[in-house]
């Protein structure tokens, strides 16, 4: 693999190590700093603290696995990370309803072990603990898992390895639940992480992990959850056959919304007690029908990324011709993905968001875009903004209903062109 100053090149599928990899979409880089990230003051006007990386999606030809192949140094990421379970609107009642599957389903022992990696602020954990279980978070971010333990959530702020997992089962004992959610896509190497769970894992224990659904992100055109943090976009068969060759079985896939569409998948060990759902198989059936582990399937989703671009930068050209400007809403890493897909990172000229403890300005390759409060957009009055944070349309519409009633306008960039009037 080539190593560049804060990310560094894959040249092995992530799930099967094959190095057959074919170019399924290309997209433009982004920064390997993102609105994740709160970088301290040495790396924050470093040009190579927010250079581009590739985000091409490549389909392993060996498993049929998609990812991406240029990583972001986890030190770098998870030293410097900000972001928290909390702050994601509605996220916490989302985990909430996981929690409770989850002991519905598994039945943990009362007093039972229940381990996250990456648990973050310990949002899910406490729903175990409510119920009387015990936790353990692990996670890497260092202050963030220091605030969750204040908070009553235990959390090791280490990177989760076999070494972690040993230590932790000499510790606690062994888990009879593991979480992982919206983590294992952010792992170089699944082969390495699944082996590090057997110590922790109890005999008849389960495996529970969020991840996003591959076929979600290109059916649904999911462009602003395609960023370098996300390494994988995971179908139900490559996981599937990876964990048989690791001596797992997967016994349960639910389809959910999160993020726009994702998968909550349960792995115990092979002959376990457990008979695998009929879901599973028949998720897998249409994969293979849909031809997912081909590159035809990918191109209608490359064309659709093309054409999104091309009418967001007509109206920003409509918006000048009039002398107005088009201004964005929202600022995530979603955000980062966008501005760079569509060619837009020069012709925002400000970014509005409602966050009380973002950053001032959203920077990239040469680029600074200021971020002003929310409530400073009926005074800039644009003459219309792209809401890159397009999920929660309702709420900031609400928020902004005078600037509407004025003549405002949003437009959605996805998951196809809209408009948002009053």
């Amino acid at each position: 693999m080539s190593t560049k100053p804060f990310s560094r090149t894959l040249t092995a599928c992530i799930l099967c190590r094959s190095p057959d990899l074919d170019l399924a979409v290309p997209l433009e880089p982004m920064p390997v700093a993102t609105p994740t990230f709160k970088l301290p003051d040495h790396l924050r006007n470093r040009d190579d603290a927010i250079a581009a990386a590739s985000l091409d999606l490549r389909l392993c030809r060996a498993c049929g696995h998609l990812q991406t192949t240029d990583m972001v140094d986890p030190e770098f990421n998870y030293n410097n990370y900000v972001y928290k379970t909390s702050s994601s609107l509605g996220l916490v009642d989302h985990f909430r309803g996981n929690a409770e599957q989850a002991m519905a389903r598994y039945k943990p022992a009362a007093g039972a072990l229940v381990a996250e990696i990456g648990s973050n602020d310990g949002s899910l954990l406490r729903f175990f603990k409510d119920r009387g279980h015990r936790v353990l978070g692990i996670d890497p971010a260092q202050e963030i898992a220091r605030q969750a333990t204040a908070n009553g959530i235990e959390t090791w702020a280490r990177f989760f390895d076999r070494s972690v997992a040993e230590e932790a089962a000499g510790k606690h004992g062994q888990a009879s639940i593991i979480l992982a959610n919206n983590v294992i896509a952010n792992i170089d190497n699944v082969g390495t992480f699944t082996a590090g769970l057997d110590p922790l894992l109890a005999p008849d224990g389960v495996f529970v992990f969020e991840t996003q659904y591959g076929a979600d992100v290109i059916d649904r055109t999911l462009l602003d959850t395609v960023y370098n943090e996300h390494l994988s976009y995971f179908m139900v068969r490559p996981l599937a056959t990876h964990f048989d060759r690791l001596g797992y079985q997967v016994v349960n896939v639910d389809r959910i919304p999160t993020k726009g569409g994702s998968i909550r998948v349960a792995v115990q060990r092979k002959g376990g007690k457990r008979a695998a759902a009929p879901e599973v198989g028949a998720i897998i059936a249409d994969e293979e029908r849909r031809g997912m582990f081909g590159l035809d399937y990918y191109k209608p989703f490359a064309r659709r990324v093309k054409d999104i671009g091309r009418q967001l930068n007509a109206i920003v050209d409509a918006e000048e011709k009039k002398g107005r400007f088009v201004a964005g809403y929202g600022v995530s890493v979603g955000t980062t993905t966008l501005l760079h897909q569509f060619g837009l990172t020069k012709r925002i000229p400000m970014l509005f968001d409602d966050n009380p403890e973002r950053e001032s300005h959203l920077r990239g390759p040469g680029y600074q875009i200021p971020v002003l409060a929310g409530t400073a957009l009926a005074e800039k009055d644009p003459g219309a903004v792209i809401v890159f944070a397009w999920r929660y349309i309702d709420p900031i519409a609400k928020k902004q209903d005078a600037w509407l009633a004025r003549g405002g306008r949003f437009i959605l960039p996805l998951p196809e062109v809209s408009e948002r009037t009053r």
